[in-house]
């Protein structure tokens, strides 16, 4: 037989067998079987990989995997997305560092520093993914930038313009001042601060009135250009119509009737600022009210500030609060919270500013984008995700697409300086089409991250070409993405693949959750409670550490991340190590044979059924994505019952010859091969290593079949016989612990009732650690009970104690047992703690409950046999 060593080594498998599955080209979808294809939401080349990251690659590994053993042709692109704001602050950080200015270096040289940058870290990401085992496709790898990925983006871009479906526009625009450049709504991350109400005096012009506004940016009101109350509010019906003169500025301000304004919010009075803020941007169309612009692009008032140009934002707040109080404008200031948009990149507040922008026209897209969830063209998993969907989509706004950035795609339009001509084109144009004047420059802004990733589906199999692999591969098979990008990317992929192919990009989406650590805080390096993936592998493997997100990436739930949880797990690899050792070293004599139900032994028959069981469900917990019960399923029969139980059971045939040592024999190889199949999407280093050595084995487990379920191995009458027999075995060593007595004493046991097969109270005696079970006619003095049923009841022999020094421990014992259940009981009847504790807590608290309930009720038997 082939050797195995007797210690796990983790990172000999690893290295050994990616190369080898590598460089035998089991990455690349091969054969004639239906084809089954994921593209890997394209990590940003801003950072290293973390746990999130992991947790996505090994889900979508999981799936490739176990498809490409079903026999489809599985497909896995991988590859990485340029993250036009991401990366271009990290690089300006990076050369902050080095006391370098992005702007003083010029656009070229920074794109060159951006290009070093990419080189480097989509090495550093092509490393993380190979150490996760995953099983990519790197004969297809592409990056959002490559020359043809980027012509696709130009093309589709020219086909909207051309379709009116791209415009320019002046519009309320999200601005980041510390990134300088306009951010999607998505962008922008809403935070609740304390900030305050300032109540501002507006006089009435030609009396002796004033109106009251509530603001909680009073430096805004340099740029207020008119006052807005409900048509019917009667508080202010007098003065529609009229005008207010703005304080410190002396600006005539219309009174105007919208019915935006809240009467009941603040005042009920409105200032307007039309330049700086979306909603009264809207008011300022319907009343045709000025644009006043106070704030650059740097967040510094403009010289339409007058004696405030030049400070920033929050120092002019401080001077106009002030001269407001001076002047006697300012009625009070009253506390209050607030929610304050941050950019997502580098939190600097948000400023909205009035800005000539480039947008897509969503909602003729977003039409075809709704159907086809609506009417299950495209599946969501979990399906609470559909609705949060569907809503947004519902409710979709015109997607700014342009950035002021220098790093990434540049806008395919150019200007004629000569005659204005703009010009929209796939190529370089030389030349004014319309004039033929060379004087003609390019869009300076570069294109929205999301408008290439929104391809991504299609432009990596390579369009706008008909190729090959479009038309195999495309539609894809499931995407499997964290939910914050729904709105990003999902969303967008979908209405763009409808739109530029005919047809929707993905069947399924499997929506995975944050990972957080134990205590449910979002893991961040500034906190210290962050992972490394890296380091997870390096310390416990990489197969420990797949099983553990696996098993705990539940669809419902943000997963709570102990660093233990991976030591478990290793425990779990080593178990399975130990098991295929055990058994390689009993098949020196292998020989292969068909089993025949009448030769097999109960134990053969109960383990062959329960692996069928185990099989069916696993498939169909994988087909679902059902992560988390396709790994408890091969933990619980894997350790629980061959293990635990068909082992032990088998080791009289193998090391006495008590019965037929070569049928079990079979039966060890055939729920190894079957069992380290099922485990392999998972675990996939030990899997082959271990599968490798099986008598029988030949290539390579990666592309080895899915095992199908033997509907003639399943055999329920085996399932409950031996179920009886786990139930005796543990009633036995369950007296032997409450009576102190070791698992290495071999105890007398006896039984009444049916009599029983010889073989059936052998193996009951060798697995309990007993003497030789024999049949009565009485209970006897000095035995107690151990389990029954209507049938049978057995009992242990206790042999000469002190009965009634035992029954007061036990007494003592059962008050304890009790006293916990009553305080489990009061736990779970109080509505505050289901509705607040932690899932896992209510959970071990009704584990525990089920648990003392056995024990009460097995010392209360133990207790009235003695007596």
């Amino acid at each position: 037989m082939k050797e195995l060593g007797t210690r796990y080594s983790p990172s000999d498998l690893e290295k050994k067998w990616y190369s080898c599955w590598k460089e035998n080209g089991h990455f690349e979808p091969k054969g004639s079987g239906k084809p089954f294809t994921i593209m890997i939401p394209p990590p940003n080349i801003t950072a290293a990989l973390h746990m999130g990251h992991a947790l996505n690659l090994v889900l979508q590994d999981i799936m490739t995997r176990f498809k490409r053993m079903q026999g489809f042709r599985a497909l896995w692109v991988p590859g990485e997305d340029h993250a036009g704001i991401a990366t271009q602050n990290a690089v300006e950080k990076n050369l902050a560092k080095k006391g370098i200015d992005r702007k003083k270096l010029g656009r070229e040289k920074f794109l060159e520093t951006t290009w070093e940058w990419t080189r480097e870290y989509r090495q550093k990401i092509r490393e993380q993914i190979e150490a996760m085992g995953c099983s990519v496709d790197w004969s297809r790898e592409r990056f959002t930038l490559d020359e043809r990925l980027s012509q696709a983006v130009r093309k589709s871009f020219v086909q909207l313009y051309k379709e009116g479906l791209i415009y320019r526009g002046k519009y309320i625009v999200n601005w980041c001042p510390r990134c300088s450049t306009v951010l999607s709504d998505e962008e922008v991350e809403h935070e609740d601060e304390k900030g305050a109400f300032y109540h501002i005096k507006y006089p009435i012009k030609g009396s002796d009135e004033f109106v009251v506004i509530a603001t909680t940016r009073p430096e805004t009101m340099l740029a207020d250009t008119g006052v807005a109350v409900y048509p019917s509010d009667e508080r202010y019906l007098s003065l529609q119509g009229k005008t207010a003169i703005l304080p410190l500025v002396n600006r005539e301000l219309p009174i105007v009737a919208d019915r935006y304004v809240d009467p009941a919010f603040g005042t009920g009075a409105l200032k307007v600022t039309p330049a700086h803020d979306t909603n009264d941007f809207q008011i300022g169309m319907r009343h045709n009210l000025a644009l006043v612009e106070v704030f650059d692009k740097d967040a510094k008032i403009t010289e339409a500030g007058g004696k405030y140009a030049g400070l920033d934002r929050y120092e002019a707040r401080k001077e106009v609060v002030r001269d407001l109080e001076e002047q006697g404008y300012l009625l009070k200031i009253e506390p209050m919270v607030h929610a304050v948009g941050r950019c997502y990149r580098c939190d600097t507040v948000v400023e909205p500013s009035l800005s000539d922008q480039w947008y897509v026209k969503v909602g003729p897209l977003a039409e075809r984008g709704i159907k086809a969830v609506e009417d299950g063209e495209v599946v969501f998993f979990p399906e609470t995700w559909r609705k949060v969907y569907l809503n947004w989509m519902n409710e979709i706004r015109d997607w700014c697409i342009s950035r002021q950035l220098w790093w990434g795609h540049r806008i395919p339009v150019w200007y004629c300086d000569e005659c204005g001509e703009v010009i929209v084109e796939e190529h370089d144009p030389e030349s004014c089409p319309g004039c033929g004047s060379g004087k003609i420059r390019q869009d300076e802004d570069v294109l929205d991250t999301w408008f290439s990733s929104q391809l991504w589906p299609f432009t990596t199999l390579g369009w706008p070409e008909e190729t090959e692999d479009l038309a195999t591969y495309y539609p894809t098979s499931v995407l499997i993405t964290g939910f914050d990008i729904i709105f990003f990317w999902v969303a967008r992929m979908i209405m763009a693949g409808y739109h530029f192919r005919g047809e929707k990009p993905f069947e399924h989406v499997f929506i995975n959750r944050l990972i957080r650590d134990k205590t449910g805080q979002k893991m961040s390096k500034s906190k210290g409670n962050g992972i490394d993936p890296l380091d997870v592998i390096k310390e416990y493997g990489t197969d420990a550490m797949r099983f553990t997100l696996a098993i705990l990436a539940a669809q419902n739930h943000d997963i709570k991340l102990d660093i233990r949880f991976f030591d478990i797990y290793k425990k779990f690899a080593n178990k399975i190590w130990n098991a295929a050792r055990f058994a390689i070293m009993n098949l020196e004599d292998f020989e292969s044979l068909e089993l025949e139900r009448a030769e097999l032994a109960l134990e053969d028959r109960w383990i062959l059924s329960r692996l069928q069981r185990s099989l069916e469900s696993t498939t169909a917990s994988l087909e679902s994505y059902d992560f988390p019960a396709a790994a408890k399923t091969m933990y619980a029969f894997f350790w629980n019952e061959f293990c635990d139980w068909y082992i032990e059971s088998a080791k009289p045939r193998l090391y006495e010859g008590k019965g037929d040592r070569k049928v079990a024999q079979n039966v060890l190889v055939r729920v190894l091969d079957i069992s380290l199949r099922m485990l392999h999407p998972i675990m996939p280093y030990i899997t082959e290593e271990l599968w490798q050595k099986l008598p029988g084995s030949d290539g390579a487990l990666i592309v080895a079949d899915w095992p199908k379920v033997e509907e003639k191995m399943i055999d329920p009458e085996a399932e409950n016989a031996y179920s009886r027999l786990m139930d005796t075995v543990r009633g036995i060593r369950n007296v032997k612990a409450e009576m102190n007595i070791p698992p290495s004493t071999r105890t007398d046991v006896y039984y009444l009732g049916t009599p029983l097969e010889k073989s059936y109270l052998d193996l009951i005696a060798h697995l309990s650690n007993s003497k030789a079970i024999t049949l009565k006619d009485c209970k006897s003095r000095g035995s107690v009970s151990a389990w029954g049923d209507q049938s049978n009841l057995f009992y242990v022999v206790l042999g000469e104690i002190d009965v009634p020094s035992e029954i007061n421990r036990l007494q003592t014992k059962l008050e304890k047992e009790r006293k916990d259940l009553e305080k489990t009981e009061v736990k779970l009847s109080n509505e505050d703690f289901l509705k607040n504790a932690p899932e896992e807590v209510v959970l071990e608290n009704r584990e525990r409950l089920v648990t003392s309930r056995d024990n009460i009720e097995r010392i209360e038997k133990i207790i009235e046999d003695l007596r």
